[in-house]
C-alpha cells in the first residue's frame, strides 16, 4: 500500500485507511522518509519521535485489522509546536536556554489527539516565547519558507515550523498556537488554512504560556475541511467566555453549505488597505468578488477602533503578561536568549501594574461596544497578512506583521486564514475571516464555499 501524494487532504487519508488502500505504518514512514530527505535544509521540526511514530503505526493498523479503531483519525499523523508539552520531552518554546528542559505533564491537546489514536511524528520550530510574527529564530534558526527555496523569505511566526512542515509536505496536518496571529500568520505565508479560536475552545493547559489573556492553539492544515475535523478533535465541550462579553454557545455540528445566501460579510474599511501591497488587495477584492458570486451581501461596515490602536493594545498585555513568565531569563545577561525577541519581552518590565489593568479593563469596555457593531454581519473579511512573504533581508524586527491579525485576539473572535490569491512569481497571498467570538463553526462554513469555489488551497510548492 502506498501514499499516492505527499499532499493529500487529511480527508483523504482518512478515507483511504477506512478502506485499506494506506496503512498507518505506511503513511507515517512516508512522512518519516520525507523529513530525514528534507528538514536538514528547510529545518521545520526541533524533534522527530520515530521509533515511538513506528510502533504507534503498526498498534493502529491492528486496531483497526481488529474493527478497533478509535475513530476515523487513527493513525493519521500530525505535528506539534514546541510550545506544546510532552511529559518527560524536552519542550524549549524557541529558546536555547531551554535546551535540557523536560516536561513534567503532558498538555491536554496531546492527550485529545492520543485518545482519538493520532501518531505525534515530532516537535516544530517556534520563534522564541512564540513572541514574533516573521517567523525568525536566531539561536535555534528559522525554517525556510518551502515557496521559494532560492531566496530565503519569512515563514510567518510563531508557529513557523508547524506551517513549513505541512506546506512542505512532512506533515498532514499540525499544531500551532496564536497570541496576535501565530497560527494565521505562517498559514498567510506558507499557502495553508489556520484557524485562530476563541479563548476556552481548545484547552492551553501544559501549553508554555504568552499571554493568559489571549494565547489560544489552532489547527493548521490544507483546507478548511481539515481544520474543522482537527477543531472538533480538540475542542472543548464547553467553552467559557472569561468576560461574559458574548454568551459562549455550545459547539454545534457543522452545516455545510453550498452558497451564502444570506451573510452579510463585511469588507475592510477604506482607511485600513493602505498598509497593504497592491497585489495583497488585488488578490483580496478578487476573493471579495468570490463570495459575493456564492451570494454574500458585502457590507461596508463602521468600525469604533483600528487595527493600529487595537494591535498596540494587544501588544501591551502580550508583553506584561510574557515578561512576567519568563522574567528570571529575561533579566539574566549571560542567557542565549535570541536578540530580537529579548526587547519586545523587556517592554514589559516597564508596564505598570496600573497600566496592565486598566487595559484590560479597556479591553472589556472596547469589546462590548464592537460586539454591538459586529452582531450587525456575519464575518469581516481582510488580508490576513498586508505582503507576500519578504526576503529576511527585508525584515524589520522592530516591526510587526501581525496588523491584521491581532484584532481578533484583542477582541477574542474567531478568526480564518486560507489561501487567497499568488503574487505573478507565485508566493501565496491570504484572506482572513474574522467571525463573532464563538463563531468558529460560521466562519468554516463561509471558507468551504470559499474553497469550492477557487483552487489556491491546491497548490503546493515545488519540491526542489
Amino acid at each position: 500500500m502506498s501514499l499516492s501524494s505527499s499532499f493529500m487532504t487529511v480527508k483523504e487519508i482518512s478515507a483511504g485507511l477506512d478502506a485499506g488502500s494506506i496503512s498507518s505504518a505506511t503513511l507515517v514512514e512516508h512522512y518519516l522518509q520525507r523529513i530525514a530527505d528534507r528538514d536538514s535544509r528547510l529545518h521545520a521540526f526541533v524533534d522527530t519521535y520515530a521509533h515511538e511514530a513506528r510502533q504507534a503505526a503498526r498498534s493502529a493498523d491492528l486496531a483497526r485489522d481488529a474493527g478497533c479503531a478509535l475513530g476515523p483519525l487513527h493513525g493519521i499523523p500530525i505535528a506539534i509546536k514546541d510550545l506544546v508539552e510532552i511529559q518527560g520531552r524536552i519542550t524549549m518554546g524557541g529558546c536555547a536556554a531551554n535546551r535540557e528542559r523536560r516536561s513534567a505533564v503532558t498538555a491536554t491537546i496531546v492527550q485529545r489527539l492520543r485518545q482519538q489514536g493520532m501518531i505525534i511524528l515530532g516537535k516544530t520550530h517556534t520563534v522564541e516565547f512564540a513572541t514574533g510574527g516573521w517567523g525568525t529564530n536566531t539561536r535555534l534558526g528559522t525554517p525556510l519558507n518551502p515557496w521559494d527555496l532560492d531566496v530565503p523569505r519569512t515563514p510567518g511566526g510563531s508557529s513557523s515550523g508547524s506551517g513549513v512542515a505541512v506546506a512542505a509536505g512532512l506533515a498532514p496536518w499540525a499544531i500551532g498556537t496564536d497570541t496576535g496571529g501565530s497560527v494565521r500568520l505562517p498559514a498567510s505565508w506558507c499557502n495553508l488554512t489556520g484557524l485562530k479560536v476563541s479563548t476556552g475552545r481548545i484547552s492551553t493547559h501544559g501549553v508554555m504560556p504568552l499571554s493568559t489573556t489571549l494565547d489560544t492553539p489552532g489547527p493548521m492544515t490544507r483546507t478548511v475541511g481539515d481544520a474543522r475535523l482537527l477543531y472538533h478533535a480538540l475542542r472543548e465541550p464547553e467553552a467559557v467566555d472569561a468576560h461574559g462579553a458574548w454568551p459562549a454557545q455550545r459547539a454545534g455540528q457543522a452545516r455545510p453549505r453550498t452558497g451564502l445566501a444570506g451573510l452579510r460579510l463585511a469588507r475592510l474599511p477604506e482607511n485600513e488597505r493602505a498598509v497593504a501591497t497592491p497585489e495583497v488587495l488585488a488578490a483580496y477584492d478578487a476573493s471579495l468578488e468570490v463570495l459575493r458570486a456564492a451570494g454574500a451581501d458585502i457590507v461596508d461596515i463602521a468600525l469604533p477602533y483600528g487595527f493600529a490602536e487595537v494591535a498596540e493594545l494587544n501588544s501591551l498585555i502580550m508583553n506584561a503578561e510574557g515578561y512576567s513568565f519568563y522574567a528570571q531569563l529575561l533579566d539574566d545577561a549571560s542567557q542565549p536568549l535570541d536578540e530580537d525577541v529579548r526587547p519586545r519581552l523587556l517592554k514589559g518590565r516597564e508596564v505598570r501594574a496600573a497600566d496592565y489593568l486598566n487595559a484590560l479593563r479597556r479591553r472589556q469596555a472596547m469589546q462590548r461596544e464592537l460586539y454591538a457593531i459586529f452582531g450587525q454581519v456575519d464575518a469581516l473579511l481582510t488580508p490576513t497578512t498586508a505582503t507576500a512573504p519578504l526576503p529576511l533581508t527585508e525584515v524589520d524586527q522592530a516591526a510587526t506583521p501581525a496588523y491584521y491579525t491581532r484584532f481578533a485576539n484583542f477582541f477574542n473572535l474567531a478568526a480564518l486564514a486560507l489561501p487567497g490569491g499568488a503574487t505573478p512569481s507565485g508566493l501565496p497571498i491570504s484572506l482572513q475571516i474574522i467571525g463573532c467570538p464563538y463563531g468558529e463553526e460560521e466562519i468554516l462554513d463561509i471558507g468551504e464555499v470559499y474553497q469550492a469555489r477557487t483552487q489556491w488551497h491546491l497548490r503546493t510548492p515545488a519540491e526542489g
